[in-house]
């Protein structure tokens, strides 16, 4: 028996010589350093939800927002507010080694102030993701290999999207909508990337930031081919000015996504492939629409 304990020490050991500590950078331009992967983690963002769930972690997840509910099996867990307005107290009341939320969400602070790990990471744009998901495998001790794999199996999906669109897509001036204030994906959002990559043009530049609020007077301006947008959208189009004799509105040239497929669209994850494939099949259809 004292030799059996003997050997586990020896084992004990040699794991924590063998264990490295790893500082990362988040989009605060703060270093995060873990002298151990987290084994209670909190998210507030959805897309990050997603991510840790991809990278094999979702069975370390102890609360969430109010929005992630991707996969399944994050359904049960704590809600804890929204990155505006996070809950603090039952967010330390879960005793997390590791908080993830957005760069612009609230709260991040208080909670390093009460000594809680905070990583703040915040995809918009296809660079992002391919980062956020290397630094969330580093975080959380995940084999490189596997983030790498992640990545590579998330923009093969949104490439084979684009190259499944017909040669006469190319060129179409799409609006997308990402909320009905309305906000939209501009060309310099992972959204408006992907549009690039299929060949098409987005109304909305990309100068006036990822997601603006715009206008909507501006689309009618715009005259787009093609409109997507959320189901949420759909009873405030017609209500706009001038938008009910848009050309695109009257030979029914928009695709209205349900709240699952909405979600998809708009959160830059790992199902970012699947947004692709709705986009291309929205164009598709709207081809078949043109009179």
């Amino acid at each position: 028996m004292l030799k059996v304990r003997w050997l586990a020490c020896v084992l004990a050991l040699i794991s924590m010589s063998l264990a490295k500590a790893v500082t990362v950078r988040d989009d605060r331009q703060q270093e995060v350093s873990f002298n151990q992967a987290p084994a209670r983690i909190v998210s507030l963002l959805p897309s990050l939800t997603e991510t840790v769930c991809a990278l094999g972690q979702c069975h370390k997840l102890v609360g969430l927002d109010r929005y992630s509910n991707w996969p399944a099996s994050v359904l049960q867990l704590p809600r804890l507010g929204g990155g505006l307005d996070p809950n603090i107290e039952r967010v330390v009341a879960l005793r997390p080694d590791l908080v993830l939320m957005a760069a612009s969400a609230r709260g991040a602070e208080r909670l390093q102030a009460l000594g809680i790990t905070v990583l703040a990471l915040e995809p918009r744009t296809h660079a992002d993701l391919q980062r956020v998901i290397t630094t969330l495998a580093v975080a959380l001790g995940v084999p490189a290999l596997e983030g790498e794999r992640l990545w590579r199996h998330i923009h093969a999906g949104v490439q084979a999207a684009a190259q499944s669109l017909p040669p006469q897509a190319k060129g179409q001036k799409v609006y997308v909508e990402v909320s009905p204030a309305p906000y939209a994906a501009s060309a310099s959002s992972f959204i408006g990337e992907t549009l690039t990559l299929m060949g098409l043009r987005n109304i909305v530049p990309g100068s006036l930031g990822p997601f603006p609020q715009i206008n909507p007077e501006f689309v009618v301006r715009a005259q787009p081919d093609v409109i997507m947008a959320s189901d949420s959208s759909r009873a405030s189009m017609l209500q706009r000015p001038g938008w009910s004799q848009l050309k695109v509105i009257q030979e029914n040239r928009v695709c209205v996504f349900n709240t699952e497929e909405s979600d998809m669209l708009v959160r830059a994850g790992p199902r970012m492939a699947e947004g692709a494939r709705l986009m291309a099949q929205c164009i598709a259809r709207s081809l078949g629409s043109k009179p």
